[in-house]
């Protein structure tokens, strides 16, 4: 009886060894998303002091994703201009400062975007106007990406909408 105890025992050890040999869950890559208004993966902040919820998941090799977004670092760079063609502030407190938390707040008074010009609905004389409804383009964004343990993110355009279009009929700025 001693011995089937100690041969169970060897086999069960065994089978430990044998079952996890080879394998690793390690970080294959990272996610990063938004809960927010998004026009086809690019997102608006729409109005003094909007937020953006971004998140960021370590995806793992075995498929499982984890929720890093506290324990990240970001990556904000302006790429182009507003809608009068100035600069976009650089990223910082002042503009679209990100919490810990990743909650993203448009700050600066900016409009990142132009309705696009159509030349269908004009009145008078006009032989181009802007679209109504809008059909918004970025005319600048603000682009962010997460690094976390030596792993970056994909990178998101994030425009601001926090003072009127120059050029839309139905006032705003950017989708909302």
């Amino acid at each position: 009886m001693k011995r089937s105890h100690v041969l169970a025992t060897l086999l069960a050890v065994a089978s430990l060894f044998v079952t996890s040999c080879g394998t690793s869950d390690s970080i294959k890559s990272l996610y990063l998303t938004s809960t927010g208004t998004s026009n086809g993966g690019f997102y608006n902040l729409p109005g003094v002091d909007a937020t953006l919820q971004l998140k960021v998941y370590a995806v793992y090799n075995s498929g499982k994703q984890i929720d890093v977004t506290n324990s990240s670092t970001w990556t904000v760079t302006p790429i182009c201009c507003d809608q009068d063609g100035n600069d976009l502030p650089a990223y910082g407190p002042d503009s679209v400062p990100i919490s810990t938390t990743g909650l993203m707040t448009g700050v600066a008074l900016l409009c990142t975007w132009t309705d696009a010009i159509t030349t269908t609905g004009c009145t008078g004389t006009q032989t181009s106007c802007p679209a109504n409804p809008p059909i918004w383009e970025y005319t600048g964004y603000y682009q962010t990406s997460a690094s976390y343990r030596g792993f970056n993110s994909q990178p998101v355009g994030i425009g601001v909408g926090s003072v009127a279009s120059k050029n839309s009929p139905a006032g705003g700025c950017g989708p909302s």
